[in-house]
């Protein structure tokens, strides 16, 4: 890396430094000209710059600036920089292989940063809402089939929020490390219908990084996904179901996780959603796009964090600095 590089600079050569998901078997047809690699270093520009479609990403390349000439240089292989109908098919089927990536950059932070150097290792399994793009899809309207307004987003559905009620969009399920560092180590997107215990185990599936213990609110005291969690070697603590306050022998020491778990995500959604804006209606529509922007901008968090592991700096505080300075 150059020393007088851009943040977004940085962000992008870190990629040549990431490990990456085993790759999928070749299938029938053309074999990939550009590698995945190159793919993800077009989404954390896409991210870092808000561009939410190929569209945009390649007209702000085209600029002739120094800035641009340069992250053109960098998305540039074997000397070729890829036509639009490239780039619009392979970032189409990027999110296919984000979760992957997220998971297997997650166990790399982990083994560099050390977070549980000092204690068990233990991660908070939990949702959050996003809203989506345009209107909101009505139920009565949903169930006649009718869409009132081209603005509606009909890939997204309803879920019922305890901090924001009733919400349309998406959610967020993700692992992330309680401790000292904010690790993300496993996420995926859905609808926001999709029942949490049941996207668990997508999330288990994805997860790498090697835990004791996964702590969860009343959504994930499932017995199946108990036992998944226990043939993985690891132990789910849950909220239990039925009327406060509970007096089963358990209780003082689930109170205790739930406390950790309660301080790491909340406080770690609270900061991706400041740094990616998140707190406002997502800018793409349809699952594909909206998959490709929310889990980018996991990959970034976890590239933010990374670089100023590398740098010595704090890695906990200043990350949108960071990333808004990019």
């Amino acid at each position: 890396m150059v020393a007088d590089a851009t943040n977004l600079v940085t962000l992008v050569q870190t990629v040549d430094h990431l490990p990456m998901p085993a790759p999928a078997q070749p299938g029938r047809g053309h074999p990939k000209v550009y590698s995945d690699r190159l793919m993800m270093k077009a989404l954390v520009v896409m991210i870092v710059k808000r561009l939410p479609n190929v569209h945009l990403l390649l007209t702000v390349l085209a600029q002739p600036t120094a800035d641009m000439q340069h992250l053109r240089s960098l998305l540039t292989e074997n000397g070729r920089f890829p036509s639009r109908r490239t780039w619009e098919r392979r970032l189409a089927v990027v999110p296919d292989t984000v979760a992957g990536q997220i998971a297997c950059v997650g166990q790399c932070l982990a083994a560099m940063i050390a977070p549980w150097r000092d204690g068990a290792s233990i991660a908070a399994i939990d949702s959050t809402v996003v809203r989506a793009n345009g209107g909101v899809w009505h139920k009565k309207d949903r169930e006649a089939n009718i869409v009132p307004h081209r603005s509606i987003d009909t890939e997204a559905h309803w879920t019922k929020s305890g901090w924001h009620g009733w919400v349309y969009g998406w959610k967020l399920h993700l692992v992330v490390s309680v401790a000292s560092v904010w690790i993300p180590l496993a996420a995926e997107v859905t609808a926001a219908n999709a029942a949490d215990n049941e996207t668990a185990f997508d999330l288990l599936d994805e997860l790498t990084t090697a835990l004791r213990y996964l702590v969860g609110d009343t959504a994930y005291d499932d017995q199946e996904l108990r036992e998944a969690c226990e043939d993985e070697g690891i132990t789910l603590i849950t909220s239990r179901r039925g009327a406060y306050p509970h007096d089963d022998s358990g209780v003082e020491v689930r109170r205790v996780f739930h406390a950790l778990r309660s301080h790491a995500i909340e406080n770690w959604n609270g900061q991706f959603k400041a740094i990616f804006d998140v707190n406002q209606p997502v800018p793409t529509r349809g699952r594909c796009a909206t998959r490709r922007w929310i889990l980018g901008a996991v990959l970034v968090y976890q590239l933010t964090i990374w670089c100023r592991f590398e740098a010595g700096e704090e890695l906990r505080a200043g990350l949108k600095p960071f990333i808004r300075a990019a």
